[in-house]
């Protein structure tokens, strides 16, 4: 199974560097028995069945890019240098793992400083990242850093243009609770209020677990071998409340949907068994073709980039060759693709 694989040709114009509006409005390509019907978010109505349950993301990602300055002594007097950061995960005593602009020019032991209220001392430096220990801790951390951070767009829509405003809402699922992530779950952007009532009401039932999404999902597969990369780890949460959820669901003949490859991860994570288990900690679980799902029906997702773990992951559940015939009709028919892209529903 090479990396060329799962390459294709998109052009820039469908990279999407703004949501749709409202949120239900994006597209949603339906892939089921053969078929593909071109629909609207919206229509999630009329495609699923009372008795289906969705999986949702709750994690809620963090302002994790930070501009800073750090200060330096030298022989002609203080040297102040400027100093891009971006944050990735929470790690053991307090401290944060980070990325740095320019990292080889810093030293431990530096403080850089990012506003009046935050700053953070280099404890560590190795392996092209660093570890900081900031000045604040709990929700005084968590308030300066709203005030001073920036959402962390990924990459494609960075080059594309800076992150503003509109982003702290838009790169925000509505159910967003537990901080940690630093992309978002991005099918999930998809729903708004008035859908999840018409989905209830319907009869679709709900599930909230987390993953906490980290840089890590942005990182090219380097490998040509596919099957000898090494996934990158993210921390996650199944409740029992939510094992026992699935479990109703799958006993009953119902649906289990993970909206997005995330949810998708951690429920195949915690169904190791064969069943679905209260389940916590970090997974490195990585699927491409080949992999038996446990738990999953049928999957709610964005449109991935080429040679990318996620479109190995959607290659999985519904094969390869349906997967290059969905983005070929995909491309044809001008979705809109990546974060803030349309959706498809894949029903294998």
């Amino acid at each position: 199974m090479k990396l060329s694989d799962f390459d294709f040709d998109l052009p820039e114009t469908l990279i999407a560097t703004r949501p749709a509006r409202p949120r239900s409005a994006a597209r949603l390509l339906v892939a089921e028995g053969g078929a593909i019907r071109d629909l609207h978010v919206r229509d999630l109505t009329g495609v699923l069945r009372p008795g289906d349950r969705l999986v949702l993301n709750d994690t809620r990602v963090i302002p994790a890019r930070l501009s800073g300055t750090r200060r330096r002594a030298t022989r002609q007097g203080e040297a102040v240098a400027h100093v891009e950061v971006t944050l990735l995960e929470p790690r053991p005593h307090g401290l944060w793992a980070a990325l740095a602009k320019p990292l080889r020019k810093l030293k431990e032991g530096e403080e850089i400083v990012f506003s009046p209220r935050l700053a953070a001392r280099i404890e560590r430096i190795a392996d092209g990242r660093m570890d900081l220990a900031f000045n604040l801790a709990g929700p005084d951390f968590d308030a300066a850093l709203a005030e001073a951070g920036e959402m962390p767009l990924p990459p494609y829509i960075a080059a594309l243009r800076p992150p503003d405003a509109q982003d702290r809402e838009d790169y925000q699922t509505v159910w967003a609770v537990k901080s940690g992530a630093v992309a978002a779950p991005t099918a999930s952007l998809h729903f708004d209020a008035d859908l999840l009532s018409a989905l209830a009401a319907r009869g679709v039932a709900f599930t909230h677990v987390t993953l906490h999404v980290g840089a890590g999902t942005f990182l090219p597969v380097k490998v040509e071998d596919v099957t000898t990369h090494r996934m990158h780890a993210e921390w996650g949460e199944v409740s029992e409340r939510a094992a026992a959820e699935i479990n109703a669901t799958k006993a009953a003949g119902g649906r289990v949907i993970p909206v997005g490859t995330t949810a998708l991860r951690l429920i195949e994570s915690a169904a190791r068994s064969g069943r679905m288990e209260p389940w916590r900690g970090p997974t490195d679980i990585f699927i491409y073709p080949g992999f038996r799902f446990t738990i999953t029906d049928a999957l709610m997702t964005n449109f991935h980039l080429p040679k990318s773990t996620l479109l190995m992951l959607v290659s999985a559940l519904m094969g390869q060759e349906r997967i290059r015939g969905i983005y070929a009709h995909a491309i044809a028919e001008g979705y809109r693709f990546f974060s803030y892209g349309d959706a498809s529903l894949l029903v294998p």
